[in-house]
């Protein structure tokens, strides 16, 4: 359904290009940013106690191009088996068309993402950690914050990604089973009839804005994977953000100062910049990371770093899409 070579191609082709950096400060940064994320993730795993035992190592460095082919192949990996292949003589032609229109919406991404763990990326699929250097320098400028401090303080973030899905050995095999379903759920023509959805709105309309067009749509089925795979990204981007906050005052002199001028940075950018990023779901994604950093302060906060990381025993003590908005409510399931 997706030429996702041609989104590589079309997102590399259009993606802005970076601040204008001299060629050894743009040498230093990739130095700095590659070995700074071996020193983060000590610092996490001091932190959280997870994986101990992992071998510690380098992230790699790339510009927006490269970003845009990496996620590329990797949601080409993702997605992949469920995903249907266009068939018929039209099918390359609505293949390219996605193609074409991935790669529009790869390309605006890729002027704002500073790194990612993508843990279907890489030569091997097994996993890559990617920091996107023009990005980092970019926003470091931008804040008028200390270089070394602020890349280190991405690295805590993006390798707390990193440890949840290597130290976590089942975690991303659910996650592609989870998408696995609602992709084929939602390729298969899975939604309801007409009347299944009218049968729905009343209490669509009772949930008012916490219930938007796209779960309307969902069969009762799909809604319920796409409840667990919201609830797990929102734990996962909280738990990141908590660790790089929680780990910052100890490695991150200006963190503080970091931390404020990130958050209004992220609120910040146009009109038409903000309708992008309401369209393409980047400001549901900023809420995510505010309702999982509060859950998991306030289960840290109730039973320590050893009773949060109940979480990660088994799907079925991950929290629900209800217990990330009360989790007291988890934190009585697991601990009593």
């Amino acid at each position: 359904m997706v030429d996702w070579a041609l989104a590589a191609q079309t997102g590399a082709l259009l993606v802005r290009g970076g601040p204008q950096v001299p060629r050894v400060e743009a040498e230093a940064a990739v130095t700095d940013l590659r070995e700074l994320t071996v020193e983060a993730e000590g610092h996490v795993r001091q932190l959280t106690n997870l994986g101990a035992d992992l071998p510690l190592l380098p992230g790699e460095v790339v510009d927006r191009p490269g970003w845009v082919r990496s996620a590329a192949a990797g949601l080409d990996a993702l997605t992949g088996r469920a995903l249907p292949q266009q068939g018929g003589p039209f099918g390359p032609i609505l293949a390219g068309g996605a193609g074409v229109q991935t790669g529009l919406v790869l390309a605006f991404l890729a002027s704002r993402v500073l790194g990612q763990y993508d843990p279907f990326g890489g030569p091997d699929k097994a996993g890559q950690l990617l920091l996107v250097a023009p990005n980092v320098v970019a926003a470091e400028r931008a804040m008028d914050v200390p270089g070394h401090d602020f890349r280190l303080w991405v690295c805590l973030h993006e390798c707390t990604h990193r440890l949840q899905f290597t130290a976590v050995t089942w975690l991303r095999d659910y996650f592609a089973d989870e998408v696995e379903r609602l992709v084929a759920g939602l390729a298969g023509g899975g939604t309801d009839s007409l009347a299944d959805l009218v049968g729905r709105l009343p209490e669509a309309i009772k949930q008012g804005p916490k219930l938007n067009l796209a779960e309307l749509l969902q069969s009762p089925k799909e809604r319920a994977v796409f409840d667990r795979l919201l609830a797990l990204s929102t734990l996962l981007e909280g738990h990141a953000d908590f660790v790089m906050d929680a780990v910052g005052p100890q490695v991150v002199p200006s963190v503080d100062t970091i931390r404020a001028r990130f958050t209004a940075r992220r609120k910040g950018g146009g009109v038409f910049d903000r309708l992008l990023r309401a369209l393409l779901g980047v400001d549901a994604k900023i809420r995510q990371y505010e309702e999982g950093a509060k859950f998991t302060k306030h289960v840290v906060d109730a039973v320590g770093m050893a009773g949060f990381n109940a979480v990660w025993r088994s799907p079925n003590t991950l929290p629900s899409r209800a217990e990330i908005a009360d989790p007291a409510a988890w934190v009585r399931r697991l601990h009593g």
